[in-house]
């Protein structure tokens, strides 16, 4: 019975997640997977389900979390042509931008006193949920712990992202997708779909080559590590 009920609140609450996103404009505020996030969390602690459970009740979206993601690529094809042309600084983008985030996070957590064991489960914070578990998991952090770290960083993104852009007179959707999936993955490239398909589109090449960069990175950067 969980399992039915943890996917019918899982699906219903995203679909009316959507409806108040689009009557709002799409406010960055009113993100649909921010506002079914926080619905979910609401609920499992007001009827006392433990996480765990729902977790495991919801496994077969969880899933498909792999094909929607290699499911980018189709958007992204039919952007070849822009592709080609600003690859080169495309990959130079990719590797500051994977430097500077991991370099970030440790650095703002060391001058918080965080210890050790956390920095190394923030570390991958801009990736996406199952890399940068399996990063952390590898490296001697908390998988557990970069799963909310790397949720707090989705969230931040998708809202600040606009606003970021607008003070930068960031115009070029290109540049705002790409942007968006190195600095904010998932949730980041679900905004950039909602500027343009062109941003989404290369918001999730972003997002997918931002997990291999960050994989090859951070164990070369270990020894920066507090």
């Amino acid at each position: 019975m969980i399992e039915l009920f943890s996917i019918i609140i899982t699906f219903g609450f995203y679909l009316l997640a959507r409806k108040i996103s689009e009557k709002g404009n799409n406010n960055p505020f009113l993100s649909p997977p921010v506002l079914a996030m926080f619905a979910i969390v609401i609920t499992l602690l007001t009827l006392n389900i433990p996480y765990q459970e729902y977790f495991k009740s919801v496994r077969p979206i969880h899933f498909m979390l792999g094909p929607a993601t290699v499911g980018f690529a189709l958007p992204l094809y039919n952007q070849l042509t822009k592709l080609k042309r600003v690859l080169v600084p495309l990959m130079l983008a990719l590797f500051v931008g994977s430097f500077a985030g991991i370099f970030a996070a440790v650095f703002v957590g060391h001058a918080f006193g965080l210890n050790h064991d956390i920095l190394l489960s923030l570390a991958p914070k801009s990736v996406t949920t199952p890399i940068a578990m399996g990063i952390s998991e590898k490296i001697g952090g908390a998988p557990a712990l970069a799963t909310v770290f790397v949720m707090i960083t989705g969230i931040v993104g998708a809202i600040v992202a606009g606003s970021v852009m607008r003070i930068t007179k960031v115009q070029d959707p290109l540049v705002k997708g790409f942007a968006m999936g190195l600095s904010a993955h998932g949730l980041g490239t679900f905004r950039a779909f909602q500027i343009s398909e062109l941003a989404g589109a290369f918001a999730g090449l972003a997002m997918a080559l931002n997990g291999l960069m960050t994989a090859i990175l951070i164990p070369l950067l270990l020894f920066l590590i507090p």
